[in-house]
């Protein structure tokens, strides 16, 4: 309980009182203080927390927060933070070099029960930028689709170095004088991928080689860019110049359709890009700063997004650790596990017991495409508890709500 003591003075001349004004609130004459609104973001952004489950939580507690209030709050929140969205914005793009990639998500179609793909755009500083005494950050921008206006229409006044992949919406942004460095953990990725599927000792020369250049990376890290920029030049180019020659050797002996043909054409296509880190420190050779040996961990998204949520743009004042190999670097917080998405309303009679809906591979009720069976929704025995909050009864609210 918050208790603010205003003092109230009247004039006995004009007969006009006056009060002293209550403290600024992110919620204009709301109720929650700025404490309970950060616990709400961060149990759902960081801590994988629905608000369905943070309302079970609260009314365990005694107290009964609906979600829809919860809801509102989170929006009015994302609003309240646009000016340090934008500010985190500048710094950014501020920086001499940064990365930008594109990880897909969930987009909830409203009124069809089903999901799209959507993409979230990162667009991050580089490790290197805390050897310079300066923070990292991340900068996240929520798009419907992956049309390469999204990223010009954040890059239009950014003129330094960017490392992308080859994606072609780009493109533009190079020929506008944007400097194109390519990340090696793509064209590594692929092949990777041609050694793992086909069993091609081409491509498996050529990643031990690449490997090579992240050992000599990972000695480097905490050096300046001029010290990096030298040990580049003399341990790395040789091992560049050598897998070049190499590469154009060996692809001239593939077939045009072969897989490894084709993952030699990534990287030779692109060579003066994927070389670009030879030429300044300040550019890292990939977004995998360390090689991974051909891991990739799984990326999930907890829960769909909802277009025009304010609440949906997060800010990061550290870059999150990378999940996957050619995706995102910095993924949203709530990109990072697997979380049971929210009750629909055929899973809620089901758990009343009220009826169950019927299993259908592929085609049962569902959130974001994966079916939810009767026996996964079901329980074996009818609870009193749920029996309660089935009733349409003045007491139903006592309890947690199942929605």
């Amino acid at each position: 309980m918050l208790r603010h003591i205003r003092g109230k003075y009247a004039c006995a001349c004009c007969q006009r009182v006056q009060a002293a004004p209550l403290p600024a609130q992110i919620i204009d004459k709301g109720i929650p203080a700025p404490g309970l609104l950060a616990q709400v973001a961060v149990a759902k952004h960081d801590d994988h927390l629905p608000l369905y489950r943070q309302t079970e939580i609260y009314t365990r507690s005694g107290v009964h927060i609906p979600r829809s209030s919860m809801a509102q709050w989170l929006g009015i929140c994302g609003v309240r933070m646009m000016p340090l969205v934008a500010l985190l914005k500048e710094y950014v793009l501020g920086q001499d070099v940064i990365h930008v990639d594109e990880t897909p998500v969930s987009l909830l179609a409203p009124g069809k029960g089903k999901t799209k793909k959507a993409y979230v755009w990162v667009y991050r500083t580089t490790n290197f930028v805390s050897c310079n005494g300066k923070g990292r950050a991340v900068y996240y921008d929520f798009c419907k689709d992956r049309s390469g206006e999204h990223p010009r229409r954040v890059l239009t006044e950014f003129s330094a170095t960017l490392v992308t992949d080859d994606y072609a919406g780009y493109h533009a942004l190079h020929r506008s004088g944007v400097t194109a460095a390519l990340c090696w953990a793509h064209a590594r990725r692929k092949l990777f991928e041609a050694h793992r599927d086909t069993g091609s000792e081409i491509a498996g020369q050529a990643v031990a080689l690449i490997a090579k250049l992240y050992e000599i990376e990972r000695e480097t890290r905490e050096l300046a860019p001029d010290a990096r920029r030298l040990i580049r030049q003399q341990s790395s180019k040789p091992i560049v110049e050598a897998l070049h020659a190499w590469l154009v050797a060996k692809r001239q002996a593939l077939a045009k359709a072969d897989v490894t043909a084709r993952a030699i054409d990534y990287s030779l296509s692109n060579w003066p890009a994927l070389i670009q880190f030879l030429q300044d420190g300040n550019v890292p050779i990939g977004r995998v700063e360390m090689w991974r040996g051909g891991r990739r961990s799984g990326l999930s998204v907890s829960a769909p997004f909802v277009w025009r949520c304010p609440s949906n743009l997060a800010v990061a004042p550290f870059p999150h650790p990378p999940r996957r190999t050619g995706r995102a670097d910095c993924p949203h917080p709530a990109l990072f596990q697997r979380i049971k998405p929210s009750r629909s309303s055929g899973r809620v009679q089901s758990a009343a017991g009220v009826s169950a809906p019927t299993s259908r591979k592929g085609t049962g009720r569902s959130i974001g495409g994966t079916p939810f069976p009767a026996f996964r929704c079901a329980f074996a025995a009818r609870s009193a508890f749920a029996a309660r909050c089935s009733r349409p009864s003045a007491d139903r609210f006592l309890g947690p709500a199942l929605g």
